[in-house]
């Protein structure tokens, strides 16, 4: 016979009386931290600068942070998104300053927004799509379009998925490898177009167009246009840009360019991927919407 655990002593942890969302990006080195390294950097940032965030209730109470969406391992981001549940309502523009100044510099807190209680539970479903740049050092531009047309003209294009993750626990059983259909998740892709013109030797000299840094300075490209550009290896690097549906299991970037490979694309060294925006993919623009500004909307 069972018997029932006893409940913890002590008065409950104090509600949530706030929810804000933030968008932060994801640069550098921390590219290829893993997600619990980043929750733990998240974790000291807001006992650091001493935010209201709400606990859990039970033996083990946990602060109530909610990471939606997170980018893969290896990859670059401007778009990850993560609720805090505050027990003091101190808006969101004090939020995005306080963990600003008590995380790294590649773990930049660039937007904050007060989720209306009407959607709280409703945020995860905003983020159904990304927006990826990938970047495919040494392929060769006409071979590049060539590869994508084929993809993009096939009703699936299906891959083993690699889930190894590092060696297993001591007992536990390694992951096994998973079947993924890429061509079913992919919205759009297409190789960023160059620009008017011979790009010469000066291609690296170009200004981002893009408002966002570029996350890896040895091979991102240096212009938002630039559809083929230099590496500081002297090659190539064709840039794509693709839209990805969120879906289970999830398609990552890497696949993407794991099938132009299987197609006949030649590369001179892994593909680099920065998630540009994250949020509801619209079928009337073509393009992936922020979710910010729906819940701005709502708050008005």
């Amino acid at each position: 016979m069972s018997r029932a655990r006893p409940a913890p002593t002590g008065p409950p942890p104090p509600p949530a009386v706030q929810a804000v969302a933030i968008r932060y990006g994801k640069r550098g080195p921390l590219r290829f931290a893993s997600h619990r390294v980043l929750q733990r950097a998240f974790e000291r940032a807001v006992r650091r600068a001493e935010l209201p965030v709400a606990y859990s209730a039970g033996f083990t109470p946990h602060l109530r942070l909610s990471y939606i969406g997170a980018a893969p391992t290896g990859a670059a981001s401007e778009a990850e998104y993560l609720v805090l549940r505050l027990t003091a309502a101190i808006g969101a523009a004090q939020t995005l300053e306080l963990l600003n100044g008590n995380l790294p510099a590649e773990l930049p807190v660039l937007d904050a927004v007060v989720v209306p209680d009407a959607a709280r539970r409703g945020f995860a479903d905003l983020l159904n799509a990304s927006e990826w740049q990938i970047e495919l050092p040494g392929a060769d531009r006409d071979q590049t379009e060539a590869a994508v047309r084929t993809l993009m003209g096939l009703d699936q294009f299906r891959i083993v998925q690699s889930r190894s993750g590092g060696p297993p626990a001591p007992g536990a059983k390694a992951k096994p490898p998973r079947e993924v259909d890429v061509r079913a998740s992919l919205v759009n892709l297409a190789v960023r177009p160059a620009p008017p013109g011979d790009l010469g030797e000066d291609a690296n000299s170009v200004q981002p167009a893009t408002a966002w840094p570029a996350p890896d300075d040895r091979l991102a490209p240096q212009s938002g246009h630039l559809g083929v550009l230099k590496t500081s290896a002297g090659g190539h690097c064709a840039i794509l840009d693709a839209v990805l549906r969120h879906a289970t299991p999830a398609v990552r970037p890497g696949d993407v360019a794991a099938v132009l490979e299987q197609i006949g694309l030649e590369l001179a060294a892994p593909p680099r991927a920065t998630r540009l925006t994250q949020g509801t993919y619209s079928v009337e623009t073509g393009t992936v919407e922020e979710p910010f500004s729906r819940l701005r909307l709502k708050a008005s």
